[in-house]
C-alpha cells in the first residue's frame, strides 16, 4: 500500500522559448515522480506509466535514481511540442505522437491511499479506469488532459462529455484559469470552485500561474500567493510540480493552506532550473517563510 500513486504517460517534449530550444522527457508522470523523489521518503510513492519500448531508457534512469516505477508497453510515446512567448503563463502545443490509453486491467494490482491521474490527452483515462481506482482509494485529477482534443497536430481545448460521471468519483481536482471556464462555463474562480464541489469534488484547486492559486475545501476558501522566481528558466511542468507538493503535504496531514503554500514555493524553485524540481524540502520551506 503506497501513500501516493501517480499514473500517467512519460512524454518526449520539444520546448521552444524566445531564448532557447531543447528536448527533454516530460509529462505529469515525469515531473511528479522526480519531484516526489526529491522530498523525504516519509510519504511512500509509486509511478505507473506507459511508454514505447524504444524509450524505456527514461524508465531505467528513474529506477536507477530510486523511483518505484511500474511501466507498461505502449505502441508509441506521447510527443509534445510546447512553445512559450514572453508571457510565461501562455503556451501553444502540438502533439506529434500519442500513447495507448490506460486500461482497468492495468489498474487491478495497484494499491494506494491516493491515486493522482496525470491526464495528458482526453482519452488517457476512461471512466471505468477512474471507477476502478476510486474503489481502492482517493482519486486526484489534473484536468488538463481531459480537455485536450487533438485535431491533426493541434491541441484544442474542449469540454469532455463524461465529466460529471468522473468528477463524482474525484476527491481532488486541479484546474487553471483557462480550464475552469471550459469545465464550468464560469469566469469567477470562487463560483467555479463551488460548482465543481457541488459535482462531488471534495478539494478544488484553481491555479493562476504567477498570480497565485485558490483552494476550496469544506466550505472554506484559501488564497495562496505565488512566489517570485529569481529567474525564469523553464515553466514546463509547473502544474505537475504544484500537485506533487500539494499531495505530499496533504498526505502528511497538513491543511489546505499550508499545503498550497508549499506547492506554490516548490513551483517557483522548479521554474528557476530546467527540467523537474531539483531542490530540497528545506529550500521550499525557506522560500515559504
Amino acid at each position: 500500500m503506497k501513500d501516493i500513486c501517480c499514473i500517467g504517460h512519460i512524454t518526449l517534449d520539444k520546448i521552444v522559448t524566445p531564448d532557447n530550444e531543447f528536448y527533454q522527457n516530460g509529462g505529469t508522470a515525469y515531473y511528479f515522480a522526480y519531484g516526489m523523489n526529491r522530498l523525504p521518503k516519509d510519504v511512500s510513492f509509486q509511478l505507473v506509466t506507459s511508454i514505447a519500448p524504444k524509450d524505456f531508457s527514461a524508465v531505467e534512469q528513474m529506477r536507477r535514481e530510486g523511483i518505484d516505477v511500474v511501466a507498461f508497453e505502449s505502441r508509441d510515446t506521447v510527443f509534445f511540442e510546447n512553445r512559450y512567448g514572453r508571457d510565461k503563463n501562455a503556451r501553444t502545443q502540438r502533439v506529434l505522437a500519442k500513447s495507448d490509453a490506460f486500461t482497468p486491467e492495468q489498474m487491478e494490482g495497484l494499491e494506494a491511499r491516493v491515486f493522482h491521474l496525470g491526464s495528458l490527452l482526453s482519452d488517457d483515462f476512461s471512466p471505468e479506469v477512474v471507477e476502478c481506482l476510486a474503489n481502492k482509494g482517493k482519486v486526484s485529477i489534473d484536468v488538463q488532459g481531459y480537455l485536450r482534443e487533438v485535431r491533426g497536430e493541434q491541441v484544442v481545448a474542449v469540454d469532455w462529455p463524461e465529466k460529471r460521471r468522473v468528477l463524482e468519483m474525484t476527491d481532488m481536482l486541479k484546474l487553471n484559469e483557462y480550464e475552469m471556464e471550459v469545465v464550468t462555463g464560469e469566469k469567477d474562480p470562487r463560483r467555479v470552485a463551488r460548482v465543481v464541489n457541488g459535482w462531488g469534488v471534495r478539494e478544488v484547486v484553481v491555479t493562476f500561474g504567477s498570480y497565485g492559486s485558490l483552494i476550496y475545501a469544506d466550505g472554506k476558501y484559501y488564497d495562496i500567493p505565488a512566489y517570485e522566481p529569481k529567474k525564469n528558466v523553464d515553466v514546463t511542468g509547473c502544474g505537475d510540480t504544484f500537485s506533487t507538493g500539494y499531495l505530499y503535504c496533504r498526505a502528511k496531514g497538513m491543511d489546505c493552506d499550508e499545503a498550497g503554500r508549499f506547492a506554490a514555493a516548490m513551483c517557483t524553485l522548479k521554474i528557476e532550473h530546467p527540467g523537474p524540481f531539483s531542490g530540497t524540502i528545506d529550500d521550499v520551506w525557506r522560500l515559504v517563510r
